[in-house]
């Protein structure tokens, strides 16, 4: 139900999405998505990314690791299922 935005970032670019420090938050950024702050994360500023719009019934294989922001477009509903 709903349209979502999608970006995702590569594991290999884990560094320069500059991750939180410490075990609890290791894998969230501190950089605001929607409105980075290029002199306080300067190797965020080329990094590149895969974007899409997710619509109803369209599935995303998101790979172990990646970073990735997701925005409703407008109201929505979602599953995630994380297995090995």
């Amino acid at each position: 139900m709903g349209e979502k935005y999608v970006r995702l970032y590569s594991k290999e670019h884990s560094d320069s999405m500059y991750p939180h420090e410490g075990h609890l938050l290791h894998n969230t950024s501190q950089i605001d998505l929607d409105s980075p702050d290029l002199d306080q994360f300067p190797k965020f500023a080329n990094l590149p990314c895969l974007e899409c719009v997710l619509k109803p019934g369209d599935m995303l294989y998101i790979p172990p690791g990646h970073w990735h922001y997701v925005k409703s477009l407008s109201v929505s509903f979602s599953v995630s299922f994380w297995w090995q």
